[in-house]
């Protein structure tokens, strides 16, 4: 052992333990295995910052939503070049603050909406094929496949419109929700876009947190 001190050995073990911590996570999120576009890979580090930032999220949700969601969360969406605060945001609109992934929302003349995310059926089997993942309406109440689903469809939306006020006015409203409008209203500043964006701007990040 010459070279290791016992504060370093323990440093070593707490890091090997947090590593098989975000190992598991390629279990609950197993329908990544049948995605060839989409993996879970995070090493040490982007594990410790997505924990961290998940821990405050959950702060931040009253313990409603749990830390493997956020940490998990945390990592795909910055893969994305998405703000995490937006997802989170999102979810918590989405789910009026419940963050309940077994939520089924109201009625609508286009059906009810599902999990933590609230896609319908007439949306999930899209955007799953568009990411190249598995399809089923039971996986819509998984909160780490609504999670990602979510991330998915943001991610298309922002690249189709280029700012965050039509992406997310699209999420809520559909696309055409969004023309229309648009066409009313003259821009794309919902209530749903405005509130999501301004709560994000809100939430002060751990890590650059340290760095400041």
């Amino acid at each position: 052992m010459t070279g290791f001190d016992q504060s370093h050995l323990n440093e070593l073990e707490g890091k090997s333990a947090e590593l098989e911590k975000a190992q598991t996570l390629n279990d609950k999120a197993s329908f990544l295995t049948k995605s060839e576009k989409i993996s879970w890979d995070a090493g040490y580090h982007e594990w410790n910052d997505a924990r961290q930032v998940a821990e405050k999220l959950k702060e931040k949700s009253g313990g409603s939503f749990q830390i493997d969601w956020g940490t998990y969360m945390v990592y795909q969406a910055e893969k994305k070049d998405i703000p995490p605060s937006l997802v989170f945001e999102l979810l918590k609109v989405e789910t009026g603050g419940t963050f309940d992934p077994k939520l089924t929302g109201p009625p609508t003349k286009y059906g009810h909406a599902y999990g933590l995310a609230q896609f319908m059926k007439n949306t999930g089997p899209w955007i799953a094929d568009m990411a190249d993942l598995p399809y089923a309406h039971s996986m819509l109440f998984d909160p780490f496949y609504s999670i990602q689903l979510s991330i998915e469809y943001l991610h298309y939306l922002h690249g189709e419109y280029g700012n965050w006020n039509q992406a997310l006015t699209a999420y809520h409203r559909g696309i055409g929700g969004l023309e229309e409008y648009e066409e009313k209203h003259g821009h794309a500043r919902s209530w749903y876009a405005k509130e999501i964006q301004n709560k994000a701007a809100q939430f002060e990040d751990p890590a650059e947190k340290e760095q400041s």
